[in-house]
């Protein structure tokens, strides 16, 4: 494998993780995000009260969790293209770093004063990094289908 080609599909990958890991740190925490998200929201409704925006950080915020590692999990198996041959030893082989990830990053966060450790959390990650692989099956379905056909 050239370094080019490596670098094609690694890359993105440690571009992600990277990105992941600034998000873990102060830079991102609930009182950093609600700097952001507060004001837009008053903006949008200006009698919104404090409990709901409240609950929409949060939702935000966990929403945020999965996206990332829906990412992710996509980012990894689209860079195990070529390396493991199969669709469902790809996504689980692709699946299991994302899990490693999130204990890791979740076990970081406990170290950083404004940010917090939660098992939910992790939940929520893994929740994310199926999500990611379920994407990857519908787009490969959806791929093969219209191979099929065409």
């Amino acid at each position: 494998m050239k370094f080019r080609d490596f670098l094609n599909a690694w890359g993105p990958v440690v571009l992600w993780l990277a990105i992941m890991l600034l998000g873990s740190t102060d830079l991102m925490s609930a009182d950093h995000t609600s700097r952001f998200l507060t004001p837009f929201l008053r903006w949008l409704d200006p009698g919104i009260s404090p409990r709901t925006i409240a609950q929409i950080h949060l939702l935000v915020r966990k929403a945020a969790h999965v996206a990332e590692y829906a990412i992710l999990s996509g980012l990894l198996f689209r860079a195990l293209r070529g390396f493991v041959d199969g669709f469902w030893r790809r996504a689980g082989i692709a699946f299991v770093p994302a899990l490693i990830f999130a204990a890791a990053d979740e076990y970081h966060q406990s170290f950083i004063p404004s940010r917090t450790s939660s098992l939910g959390d992790v939940c929520i990650d893994y929740a994310g990094a199926l999500l990611g692989i379920l994407i990857c099956r519908a787009i490969h379905l959806a791929l093969s289908r219209r191979e099929a056909a065409g």
